[in-house]
């Protein structure tokens, strides 16, 4: 099973390039659909927006799903000052310090404009220390929009409002090292690694032992997931998603993670099991670790009372939910190990 990594990050570079904030995923669905197009594999899409595709397989029932996410963290103008500056709230849960300083596109119902999020003390010139004694918090920030916008009333006339959407700047970098640098490798890395496994199984030629469903979910970050996605068939559900690497954590940036405990409770150990026999007999490197502030999509799943059992395929990544830093080594194992799980015996 050889994965394609030339295809991988071309992948994760042109996805990378397409906002998608929770609530604004409709050009990173199109750009799906036409990828599984392009791959010769079905698919449909759902009322909410989620799109499950279809790999054939011998056994139909059970069968099993692997889903990642479309969606990413963003902001919400949720209020206009009187100085024309825009209040923001988060869209998922992520910290105001990672917003500070962001170069942002703000989206009205007709137009978009371009932006900075700023401390609300942001000159350093007039406030002095005062700019290093501002709590971190989101009321304690705002938005300065790149036009004559100096009043409510401008910021009105603009078109600007409470409930444009807010996506900022992924900043992303691919180093020679195999280093990648970007805002919102959760999830569109895995969104990569899930497209290179299904382009490497198509290459096989053949039918598979299992029916699978990739699953492409359009409000992991809120919440909402794979609540509704997997239909009754499937026994199965394992979200591709980010693997927090920090102090005290286990995970690897050269690894593929394989997730035991997360807020949301254990995963399926027969599944885990299965998941580590496939690592060790096709060499792949791995880690085990968990997570103590994180939830997938099976959280949802789970929630919503599906009768299936989940695992969690994780690249590495430091920085989670601020300023994400993968490796190609973590994300070629992660493809690599989806890959074998999808050709594998029920």
């Amino acid at each position: 099973m050889k994965i394609d990594q030339t295809y991988l990050v071309a992948q994760l570079r042109a996805m990378l390039a397409i906002p998608s904030p929770v609530g604004m995923v409709e050009d990173m669905c199109e750009y799906i659909r036409r990828e599984l197009d392009s791959l010769g594999v079905k698919w449909q899409q759902q009322r909410r927006g989620t799109i499950v595709a279809t790999l054939d397989g011998a056994q139909t029932s059970p069968d099993r799903a692997i889903s990642a996410h479309l969606d990413t963290l963003g902001a919400m103008v949720v209020g206009i000052k009187p100085n024309g500056r825009l209040k923001i709230r988060p869209l998922g849960h992520w910290s105001s310090r990672f917003a500070e300083g962001a170069r942002v596109t703000v989206y009205s119902q007709s137009e978009k404009y371009r932006g900075s999020i700023l401390p609300e003390k942001s000159a350093g010139h007039v406030f002095n220390e005062a700019i290093d004694k501002q709590p971190v918090d989101w009321n304690m920030i705002e938005l300065r929009v790149d036009a004559d916008c100096h009043s409510a009333e401008d910021a009105r006339e603009l078109g600007l409002d409470v409930g444009n959407i807010v996506a900022l700047d992924t900043d992303s970098e691919f180093l020679p090292n195999g280093y990648i640098y970007s805002r919102y490798l959760d999830d569109k890395a895995g969104v990569a690694c899930l497209l290179a496994a299904m382009k490497a199984v198509r290459e096989l030629d053949r039918t598979l032992a299992v029916e699978c469903h990739p699953i492409f979910t359009v409000a992991e970050e809120t919440g909402c997931g794979c609540s509704h996605a997997p239909d009754a068939d499937v026994g199965e559900l394992v979200a591709v998603d980010i693997g927090p690497v920090a102090v005290g954590q286990n995970s690897s940036e050269h690894t593929v993670n394989l997730g035991v405990l997360d807020t949301s409770g254990i995963y399926d150990r027969t599944l885990l099991n299965k998941l580590e026999s496939l690592c060790v007999e096709n060499e792949i490197p791995y880690k085990f670790d968990s997570y103590p502030f994180y939830k997938s999509d099976t959280h949802s799943a789970q929630v919503a009372g599906l009768d299936l059992v989940n695992g969690l395929i994780a690249f590495g990544t430091e920085s989670t939910h601020g300023y994400e830093r993968t490796h190609i080594d973590s994300l070629v194992a992660t493809a690599t190990l989806i890959a074998h799980y999808m050709a594998s015996e029920a």
